[in-house]
C-alpha cells in the first residue's frame, strides 16, 4: 500500500514538473490568442452576420408571394356613398343597398394568392447587394486588423515578460554575489582583519540585492498577468523561449509587405469603398420602379344572389358559407416613381459624398502616420543594435573590474567602497545588456508593426 502511494505521488510530481516546465513558444502564444480572445470572437460573429445580410439582400431579387385565407361571420348592409378604409381598417361588406337596416348574418370566406415582382429598379437592388458585399468586406478587414493588433500586443507582452524574467535572474545573480561577499566579509571581520562596520555594510548590500530581486519578481508577475489576459488564460508564470534573450538577427531584414497592404490601412480603405457604394445606392433611390403583379382570388358567402330581393335568401350554415363560389384573377404591371425622391436622395447623396471625403482624408492621415512610424522603427532598430554592442563592452569591462576588486579586497589591497562600486557596476551592466538585447527585438517588433507583417517578426528565428 505504501509503495502504491509513493508511486502515485512520484507520477503526479513528474506530471506537474513536466507541465510547469513546458516552454510557451511565441507561435503557440499567437495561435492561442487569436483562437480564444473574446473580442476577436465577437468580430468573427460580426463577419458571419454580414455574410447572412449579403444573402438576405440577394434574396430581394425573388418575387413577393403572399398566401391568405379568411373566414368571417357578419352582416352585409350597404349604402351608396364614398368611403375610404384608412390604414386598412375598412369593412368589405358587399351587397346591393337595402331599404332598411337588418341584422341577418351568415358566414363568408376569402382565399387569395398575390405575387408582386420588382422587375426593374434601375440599379437599386443591385446596389443594395453590392453594399452588403462591401459591408462584409469591411467587417472582414476589421477582423484582420483586430487580429494583427492583438498579435502585436501579445508579442510585446511576451518580450516584456521575457525581459522581466531575465532582469530577475540578473538580480538573483547579484544577490548571490552579495551573499558571498557577506560571508567573506564576516569571516575577515571576526578574525580582526577588517573593521566590523564592513560586515554591516555587506549585510546592507545583501538586503538591497534581495529587495531588487523582489521588485524584479513583482515586474515579472505584472507582465505575466498581462500575457495571461491577452491569451485568455488563467494567471500563471510562463516559461518562455530562450531564443529571444540569447540571439538577435545578424542582419537588418526588412519586411516585404507593401505599406498599402497594412491591415489597418486595408480596413480604412474598405470603409472608404463602403461609403462610396452608399453614394451609388442613394443615387439609385431617385429612380422609379417597374413591377409585375398577379392576384388569384376566390370567395364564398352564405348570402344567396337574390338576397337584395329576398331577405330570407341566406343561411347560417358554416360549411355553405366558407365554400368557394366565385373566383377572379388579375395580372398587370405598375410603374411607381416618387418625384420628391429626386430632391431628397440628391441631398442624401451629397451628404454621403462628404462622408466619403472625410474617410479618404483619414486614410491619407493614417498612411502618413504609418510611413513616419516606419522610419522611426528603422532608426530605433539601428540604435538598438549599437546599444547592444556597447552593453557587451560594458559587461566585459565590469566583469573584469569586479574580479580585480574582489581579489584586491580579499588581499586587503582595496577598500570596501571600491569593491561595492564594482559590484554595483557589474549589476548595472548586466541589466543594461539584458534590456539592450530585448530592445533589439522590441525594435524589430515595431518595424514589423509599422509594415503590417507580424509574420516577418515571428520567422526571424
Amino acid at each position: 500500500m505504501k509503495f502504491k502511494f509513493m508511486a502515485s505521488f512520484a507520477l503526479c510530481y513528474f506530471a506537474w514538473t513536466s507541465s510547469s516546465a513546458q516552454v510557451l513558444k511565441l507561435e503557440d502564444a499567437l495561435q492561442r490568442a487569436v483562437a480564444h480572445y473574446d473580442k476577436i470572437k465577437a468580430k468573427e460573429a460580426m463577419v458571419a452576420a454580414a455574410a447572412e445580410n449579403t444573402n438576405f439582400q440577394k434574396q430581394q431579387y425573388l418575387p413577393d408571394l403572399t398566401l391568405g385565407a379568411q373566414q368571417s361571420f357578419g352582416t352585409v348592409n350597404m349604402l351608396h356613398g364614398p368611403q375610404y378604409g384608412f390604414g386598412g381598417l375598412g369593412v368589405a361588406s358587399s351587397s346591393m343597398p337595402l331599404a332598411e337596416q337588418n341584422w341577418n348574418a351568415a358566414f363568408g370566406s376569402l382565399y387569395f394568392a398575390n405575387v408582386n415582382w420588382n422587375l426593374f429598379t434601375f440599379g437599386r437592388l443591385k446596389n443594395e447587394v453590392q453594399l452588403a458585399q462591401q459591408g462584409e468586406k469591411t467587417v472582414k478587414a476589421d477582423l484582420a486588423q483586430a487580429i494583427f493588433q492583438h498579435q502585436v500586443k501579445v508579442v510585446a507582452a511576451y518580450l516584456n515578460l521575457l525581459a522581466s524574467q531575465q532582469v530577475k535572474l540578473v538580480q538573483t545573480k547579484n544577490k548571490e554575489r552579495a551573499h558571498v561577499f557577506l560571508s567573506m566579509t564576516e569571516a575577515r571581520a571576526q578574525s580582526g582583519l577588517i573593521p566590523e562596520v564592513d560586515a554591516q555594510l555587506a549585510k546592507a548590500e545583501l538586503a538591497h540585492a534581495r529587495s531588487m530581486e523582489i521588485k524584479a519578481n513583482d515586474k515579472e508577475l505584472e507582465f505575466a498577468k498581462q500575457l495571461s489576459v491577452l491569451l485568455d488564460d488563467d494567471f500563471k508564470t510562463y516559461t518562455l523561449d530562450s531564443l529571444y534573450h540569447t540571439q538577435v538577427p545578424a542582419e537588418l531584414a526588412h519586411p516585404t509587405m507593401l505599406a498599402a497592404e497594412h491591415p489597418f490601412l486595408l480596413y480604412q480603405q474598405q470603409k472608404v469603398d463602403e461609403s462610396t457604394q452608399k453614394e451609388a445606392l442613394l443615387k439609385s433611390g431617385k429612380m422609379p420602379s417597374i413591377s409585375a403583379f398577379g392576384v388569384v382570388q376566390g370567395r364564398g358567402s352564405g348570402f344567396a344572389s337574390n338576397y337584395a330581393q329576398d331577405r330570407g335568401a341566406y343561411t347560417t350554415n358554416y360549411l355553405k358559407g366558407v365554400g368557394l363560389d366565385r373566383s377572379n384573377y388579375l395580372l398587370g404591371f405598375s410603374l411607381s416613381w416618387n418625384i420628391s425622391n429626386l430632391f431628397r436622395y440628391e441631398t442624401l447623396a451629397r451628404s454621403q459624398q462628404f462622408r466619403s471625403k472625410a474617410l479618404q482624408a483619414d486614410y491619407q492621415s493614417y498612411q502618413k502616420e504609418l510611413s513616419t512610424q516606419l522610419h522611426l522603427a528603422d532608426a530605433q532598430l539601428k540604435n538598438a543594435y549599437k546599444s547592444l554592442q556597447e552593453s557587451k563592452v560594458q559587461v566585459d569591462a565590469a566583469t573584469v573590474a569586479f574580479k580585480q576588486h574582489s581579489t584586491l579586497y580579499t588581499q586587503g589591497l582595496t577598500n570596501l567602497v571600491d569593491f561595492t562600486q564594482s559590484l554595483y557596476s557589474l549589476n548595472r551592466a548586466e541589466i543594461e545588456q539584458t534590456i539592450a538585447q530585448n530592445n533589439v527585438w522590441q525594435a524589430l517588433l515595431l518595424q514589423a508593426a509599422a509594415h503590417g507583417d507580424i509574420n516577418h517578426f515571428v520567422h526571424l528565428n
